[in-house]
């Protein structure tokens, strides 16, 4: 009978079984949400690359696991980008091969403790260095950190108040190195355990010690969403369905509407009628509404996603455009490269301009609000700035409609929920089709989250604190931390590499001729 061993020696069975391995963690993601699976996805990985037999086997075992990663992370792409989701994943997954033959280098063989105790610091730093990497946004951005998925975990979200995604990340793949080294060298166990040991202590110290939110006060946003649309004229009657939705809205005591992304599909200079049924709305429900405008600017060339604020006397003048855009989806990168994609699937015919920096804007009452536009959820810097700068309440307006029946929506909105535990603000993540969502400074959910098969308008009762969490006051620093331990270990093996050059015994010098000897001629 074939052994494993036997099994994996062909490089195709290893690289398909290396995708497989790296594929597992996405099932810890909504929409499966198997949350726990993520303290032990990553133990196959794990032990397929540390039996690696040579050094360039592993760094393919790190691309295809992180080729595996990265298509099922954003498989529901794959009807609208078709090949071009593939090549993606392909380019991504090239990421984690430096993070292959570290597991190699550190957990092949028969390792010591000491390799052992380095591995559970530097094999989590060179994971954090991949997710560094791609969360650039021309790379797609940071969606699908493997942290994220922790978004329903209480404990989780106390740790991403302290250090955001990144250190739950870091926590997640130390005792997926730790449970790996327990099941293949159980003869080093004892730094596997202290690395399980010293994550629960970090877990507990946080949950004691780092500062919980005080609510106080509380604030009505209310969401609208008017559901899929389509078919001729589709932009303008989803402004009338809104128009309807919101008018529901009125003598509800509503503090600020919150409609989704491309909600107006007309610069507002150009349709006065629309901007006018607008103040109207705000009128009727004694709120201001925030509206998300997807044209091209009467002012300005090129086309915008904007969040404009309109009320009871017009649009205030308060405006923010969408800074960071999806690649292919609102942008083709290096187009006169790759302006191929635009045939082969759904990318942007014509590239969406960027806004020139984030805008805290004024509600009546002193309610300040920091807006982000869809896919700028995924990044923890953009609203830990808008925390920064004295926003009460993070608001995003998204449009999922395009991927309906996939796990995307879902993936989409647990984001608020990180977001919102970083930065210790309420955060209202509110789409045109679903999945909405309504979480308050703690992380915790706020009210029932919207399906993708809900039209309607919802009221939410949004807690308010303030403060500043250790991570809106520290930043990335776990990401920072990570560089600092790769630095230090490339240091270290440098000078191990520079020691065992020296101690290495010289090669025999060759025998000398005498004076009397010639060289041996052919033939003799």
């Amino acid at each position: 009978m074939m052994t494993l061993g036997e099994w994996l020696a062909s490089p195709w069975r290893r690289s398909t079984t290396a995708a497989l391995a790296g594929a597992l963690p996405v099932l810890a993601f909504p929409a499966p949400s198997l949350w726990w699976c993520a303290y032990v996805a990553l133990v196959p990985w794990l032990l397929l690359a540390r039996t690696a037999p040579t050094a360039r086997r592993a760094a393919y075992d790190g691309w295809c696991g992180g080729f595996g990663f990265m298509l099922v992370m954003h498989h529901w792409l794959l009807p609208f980008l078709h090949v071009f989701t593939v090549v993606i994943a392909a380019l991504l997954g090239v990421l984690w091969a430096p993070w292959g033959l570290l597991v190699r280098r550190l957990l092949g063989g028969a390792p010591s403790r000491r390799r052992v105790g380095a591995a559970l610091l530097v094999l989590p730093s060179g994971w954090l260095l991949a997710e560094l990497v791609r969360s650039w946004e021309g790379l797609g951005g940071p969606w699908g950190m493997l942290g994220a998925s922790q978004w329903q975990v209480e404990p989780a979200l106390r740790l991403a108040s302290v250090g955001g995604v990144w250190l739950l990340s870091f926590l997640l793949v130390a005792v997926n190195v730790a449970v790996a080294v327990l099941v293949a060298i159980p003869r080093t166990r004892v730094p596997a355990v202290a690395g399980l040991v010293a994550t629960a202590a970090v877990t507990s110290a946080a949950w004691v010690w780092s500062p919980r939110p005080d609510v106080d006060d509380r604030v009505e946003i209310a969401v609208v969403q008017p559901g899929v649309v389509s078919g001729a004229n589709g932009v303008e009657r989803r402004f009338d369905r809104q128009e309807q939705l919101t008018r529901r809205l009125a003598g509800q005591d509503v503090d600020l509407v919150v409609w989704g992304e491309s909600s107006v599909g007309f610069d507002l200079r150009d349709r006065p009628d629309l901007a006018d049924r607008l103040v109207s709305l705000s009128r009727a429900t004694g709120a201001e509404i925030l509206v998300n405008v997807d044209a091209r600017r009467s002012d300005k060339p090129g086309i915008y996603k904007s969040s404009v604020l309109v009320g009871p006397d017009g649009p205030t003048g308060d405006r923010y455009d969408k800074m960071r855009l999806v690649p292919f989806g609102e942008y083709v990168p290096a187009r006169s490269l790759l302006g191929w994609a635009t045939s082969v699937g759904r990318a942007a015919g014509e590239d969406r301009r960027r806004g020139g920096g984030q805008v805290v804007m004024d509600v009546g009452d002193g309610l300040r609000i920091g807006p982000m536009v869809c896919f700028e959820t995924a990044f923890p810097d953009m609203s830990r700035h808008l925390a920064g700068d004295g926003a009460d309440v993070l608001l995003a307006q998204s449009s999922t409609s395009t991927y309906q029946q996939t796990w995307a929506p879902g993936q989409h909105a647990s984001l608020a929920a990180l977001r919102a535990a970083e930065t210790g603000r309420p955060m209202v993540h509110a789409t045109l089709t679903g999945v909405s969502a309504v979480h308050g400074p703690d992380g915790a959910r706020v009210g029932p989250w919207l399906g993708t098969d809900t039209v309607g308008a919802r009221v939410y009762d949004v807690p308010l604190a303030h403060g500043t969490t250790p991570y809106v006051r520290f930043g990335d620093w776990p990401a920072h931390a990570a560089l600092l331990v790769l630095a230090v270990w490339v240091a270290a093996e440098g000078v191990r590499a520079g020691r065992l050059r020296r101690s290495a015994p010289e090669p025999p010098a060759p025998p000398a001729r005498t004076a009397h000897e010639s060289p041996a001629r052919p033939g003799r």
